[in-house]
């Protein structure tokens, strides 16, 4: 058995590429902070999932203008992964903010939020 399927590798070099268009092609200042979190292909190849996540603006309008900005740059992406991949058929891209790493975020601070309550060697029960 194959340790990753077809989709699994497209989709990581659908990340690279993009990953690097985005960094050192594109100009469009929307998408300087873009970092490419993860793909998800579907099985017959046809859509392309590409979760992202803004670098410095946390804020809902950096969020929102990074999305502008790839939704604007969606038919350039395109092309350029069509004459990198040779792929029979090119994946319609679609793009989602990836909120997992802001999550992490809240977490470890509630994580330190706790250990600064309570001490370093303390627990909860002890008072």
């Amino acid at each position: 058995m194959k340790p990753f399927s077809r989709a699994q590798r497209v989709g990581g070099q659908i990340q690279r590429i993009l990953s690097t268009l985005i960094r050192k092609e594109i100009k469009d200042p929307r998408l300087a902070a873009v970092i490419i979190t993860g793909i998800k292909m579907t099985r017959d190849l046809r859509i392309a999932r590409i979760y992202y996540t803004v670098q410095s603006a946390m804020t809902a309008a950096g969020r929102e203008a990074a999305a502008e900005g790839l939704e604007s740059a969606k038919g350039y992406l395109k092309r350029s992964l069509a004459t990198e991949l040779g792929l029979r058929y090119m994946p319609d891209l679609q793009f989602f903010h990836d909120d997992s790493l802001d999550y992490g975020a809240h977490i470890d601070q509630l994580l330190e939020s706790i250990k600064s309550d309570h001490g370093p060697d303390r627990s909860p029960s002890e008072e």
